[in-house]
C-alpha cells in the first residue's frame, strides 16, 4: 500500500512516518525496510525535481539511527552544508512533500529554521556544523539543560578552516558533545589534501584491516563477552600502534571507529553508548556516496547535485548550448597555451567551475585546495608575488568566505589575480545560500579591484582575456548554466578596459545594462525607443559614456542581476552626482532581501528582472509615453 504525495506515491512504511516518534515506534525488523523505502523514494522523487541525490543516499542509515536513539527537536542535529538533510526532512513530517523539494513554494534543498522545528540550524556552506553545534552545546551547559548535540560533517568539511577552528575549541568549551565524521572520500569532487589521505589511511591500512578481520573471526568462533572485549581491545590497541597520533584525540575528542556507516544495528548501539559519555566524542563512519543506486555509485561527482534524470540509467538531458562554466574552462585552457605563467586554482570544485578542463590539459598548473576558500585566495596571492598569473575559479557565494583575504592579501598588494566568479546572480533551485547577489557590491568598494560584467558567452571570454592583461586584481562574473547561445570566437581578443558599448540609439530614455540582463533590455528597447548601453564594467565605470548619456537623455535606468544596495546602479548614481547631473534614475536589481529557491526563469519574472518586469517597473515610474526634452544638467 502506498500514500500519494501530490502525484507521488510514498511506500507503506514511510507513509506512516509523521515524525521521529514513529521511527522510534517501528519494530527493529522493519528498520532496514524503512531504509530501502527511503532510498526508493529519493531516487524516484529527485528524478523529477533534481537535487543532492548522492549525499542523501549515503546517510540513510545514519539519519534513521539518529532519530531512533535521540529525541528531536530537544536533541539537536546539525548537518554540515545540510544538503544531505533530505532524509532528516522525510523522518520529521515532510515525507509527503519531498517531491516538492527545490521547487517554488516547496521544501528547501537545505535545512531551514523557518521550515521545521526539527531544523535547528540552517546552512548551505561547508564548515558551519561544528562551530554552531559547539555554540548550542555551550548554551545548553550555561542554561543547565541536558539535551544532546550532534554535529554531522563529511570528511571534506574537515579540510575547511572553520571546522578546524571549532575542533581546537571543543575541549575547553563543553564536556558533552558528539561529532559524526561521515567519511565517503567525496565533497562535490574527490577530496584532496593531507586530511583526506589521513582518513583514507584509517580505513584502508592493511594491517589494521587484517587484525580487525581476524578478531571478528575469533569472536565468531569462541563467543562470549570476555572474548569480545578482548578482541575490541586488540583492535583498538593495534589501531593506536599503527596510528599513534590519532588526530582527534589530540583535539580532546575520544575517537570511535571507523565503523560501517550502513550497519544500522551497529550505528544504533554505538549512539546509545555515545549519548551516555561525559566527554566530547567523535564517531568515524565509512559510507558510500550514492549507495543503492548504481549510476550514483559510478559517478559520485555528477550525482552530488543535479537536475532531473532518467531513473533507468541516471542520464540527463544535454543542453543545447554549453554552460558558462564549460566556456570558462575552455577559455582559461586556451589562454594557458599561450602563456605559461597562467595557473588555475579551485576550492574543491574542479568540475563545477570548469577547472577540470584546464587540469586535463595543464595538470602541473592546476591546484585544487579543497574546501578552503580563504587559503585559495592567499595561495593565489603568493603565486602572483612570484610572477605567476593565477585565476581563482570560485562560486560568487563562496568568495564571500574569503573577503578578508580578497582585501588584505590581494587588493592591498595590488596583485594581478583574476577571480572567475561562477554562479553570479540568481542560481535558482539552491536558493539563498548559493545566490551570487552581492559580489558587485562587495568587490567594487575595494581599492585596486576591477569588476567585469560580461553580457554573453563570447564577451565572457573576451573580458577574461582583458582581465589577464591587467596588472591588478579583476573579478569577472557570469551566471549559472547556459548563456544565450552567442557564438564564441576562438581568438584571444580583448575588449577595451573600463569601456562600455552603445548597442542601440534611442531618445529620451537610456537603459544601462550590466551583464546578461542586457538581452532583456534589448527586448523592450524598440517599444520604448530607448537607448541601450552595454556597460560591461561595474568598476571602473565608463564615465565618458555616462556623461554622454546623461547629457542627451532625460531618464536613465540601470539594470543588473545583483543587489541594488551598493551595486552597479548605485555606482552610476554616485558618478552622476560627482559630475553634477540630477537626471532621474531608476535602479533595477534585487531588493534588500534574500531570494527564494525555484526555477530561475520564473524567479527572474517574480523579481521583475525579465523583459516584462523591467518594462513594468519603467512604465510604473514614468507612465507617460513621451519623453520630456528637458535635460537636468546642473553644471
Amino acid at each position: 500500500m502506498t500514500t500519494k504525495s501530490g502525484s507521488f506515491e510514498l511506500p507503506k512504511l514511510l507513509s506512516n512516518i509523521k515524525g521521529p516518534e514513529d521511527v522510534k515506534a517501528l519494530p527493529d525488523d522493519q528498520l532496514e525496510d524503512l531504509c530501502e523505502e527511503i532510498r526508493h523514494t529519493l531516487i524516484h522523487s529527485l528524478a523529477r525535481t533534481g537535487g543532492h541525490l548522492g549525499p542523501n543516499l549515503g546517510v540513510v542509515e545514519l539519519t534513521v539511527a539518529l532519530h531512533r536513539v535521540f529525541d528531536s527537536p530537544e536533541d539537536k542535529f546539525l548537518f554540515d552544508v545540510s544538503h544531505q538533510g533530505y532524509v532528516h526532512k522525510m523522518l520529521t513530517g515532510r515525507a509527503d512533500t519531498i517531491d516538492t523539494i527545490r521547487t517554488p513554494g516547496g521544501l528547501n534543498g537545505f535545512l531551514l529554521r523557518t521550515e521545521s522545528k526539527h531544523d535547528c540550524y540552517g546552512a548551505g556552506h561547508a564548515g558551519t556544523a561544528l562551530s554552531a553545534a559547539l555554540g548550542m552545546a555551550s548554551a545548553r551547559d550555561l542554561k543547565g539543560d541536558d539535551n544532546n548535540v550532534v554535529a554531522v560533517a563529511g570528511d571534506a568539511a574537515f579540510t575547511c578552516g572553520p571546522t578546524l577552528e571549532a575542533l581546537n575549541n571543543i575541549e575547553h568549551t563543553t564536556k558533552r558533545f558528539i561529532v559524526v565524521l561521515n567519511d565517503n572520500e567525496w565533497s562535490i569532487d574527490r577530496n584532496v589534501g593531507a586530511l583526506a589521505k589521513y582518513f583514507n589511511a584509517l580505513q584502508t591500512h592493511p594491517m589494521f584491516s587484517s587484525v580487525r578481520h581476524k578478531a571478528a573471526e575469533f569472536v565468531g568462533k569462541i563467543g562470549g563477552d570476555t572474548v569480545r572485549k578482548f578482541a575490541h581491545k586488540v583492535e583498538r590497541n593495534t589501531k593506536n600502534l599503527l596510528l599513534p597520533s590519532v588526530l582527534f584525540e589530540k583535539f580532546g575528542l575520544h575517537y570511535y571507529g571507523p565503523i560501517d556507516g550502513h550497519d544500522l544495528p551497529l550505528l544504533i548501539r554505538t549512539f546509545e553508548h555515545l549519548k551516555t559519555q561525559d566527554q566530547p566524542v567523535i564517531l568515524h563512519i565509512i559510507t558510500e556516496k550514492g549507495r543503492g543506486y548504481q549510476p550514483a555509485l559510478d559517478n559520485p561527482g555528477k550525482f552530488h547535485g543535479l537536475g532531473t534524470y532518467k531513473i533507468e540509467d541516471g542520464s540527463t538531458d544535454s543542453t543545447a548550448t554549453p554552460t558558462c562554466s564549460d566556456l570558462f574552462g575552455r577559455a582559461v585552457t586556451d589562454f594557458a597555451k599561450k602563456d605559461p605563467k597562467i595557473v588555475a586554482i579551485t576550492a574543491a570544485m574542479p568540475g563545477g567551475t570548469g577547472v577540470d578542463k584546464f587540469s586535463a590539459a595543464h595538470p602541473e598548473r592546476s591546484f585544487d585546495v579543497g574546501i578552503a576558500e580563504q587559503h585559495a585566495v592567499t595561495f593565489a596571492a603568493g603565486m602572483a608575488c612570484e610572477g605567476l598569473k593565477p585565476v581563482v575559479a570560485i562560486y560568487s557565494t563562496f568568495l564571500q568566505r574569503a573577503y578578508d583575504q580578497l582585501i588584505h592579501d590581494v587588493a592591498l598588494q595590488n596583485l594581478p589575480v583574476v577571480f572567475a566568479l561562477d554562479r553570479a546572480g540568481l542560481v535558482g533551485a539552491d536558493g539563498a545560500t548559493h545566490a551570487g547577489m552581492f559580489d558587485i557590491s562587495f568587490s567594487r568598494c575595494i581599492p585596486n579591484m576591477a569588476v567585469a560584467c560580461p553580457a554573453d558567452e563570447n564577451e565572457c571570454r573576451q573580458l577574461l582575456s582583458t582581465a589577464y592583461a591587467q596588472n591588478h586584481p579583476v573579478t569577472v562574473r557570469y551566471p549559472r548554466g547556459s548563456g544565450i547561445g552567442a557564438v564564441v570566437e576562438p581568438t584571444l581578443d580583448t575588449l577595451p578596459y573600463g569601456k562600455a558599448s552603445l548597442v542601440r540609439q534611442g531618445e529620451g530614455l537610456a537603459l544601462l545594462a550590466f551583464g546578461p540582463l542586457l538581452h532583456e533590455a534589448l527586448k523592450i528597447a524598440d517599444g520604448l525607443n530607448a537607448t541601450v548601453v552595454n556597460m560591461r564594467w561595474a568598476k571602473p565605470l565608463d564615465l565618458d559614456m555616462i556623461k554622454r548619456i546623461a547629457a542627451s537623455h532625460d531618464r536613465l535606468v540601470t539594470i543588473e542581476d545583483g543587489t541594488r544596495l551598493g551595486g552597479a546602479g548605485a555606482a552610476v548614481l554616485e558618478a552622476l552626482q560627482d559630475m553634477g547631473f540630477n537626471n532621474p534614475v531608476q535602479v533595477i536589481g534585487f531588493d534588500d532581501a534574500f531570494t527564494e529557491h525555484g526555477d530561475p526563469a520564473k524567479l527572474m519574472a517574480q523579481y521583475g528582472l525579465n523583459a516584462a518586469g523591467i518594462q513594468k517597473t519603467i512604465t510604473e515610474r514614468w507612465p507617460d509615453q513621451t519623453v520630456s526634452p528637458i535635460l537636468r544638467r546642473v553644471v
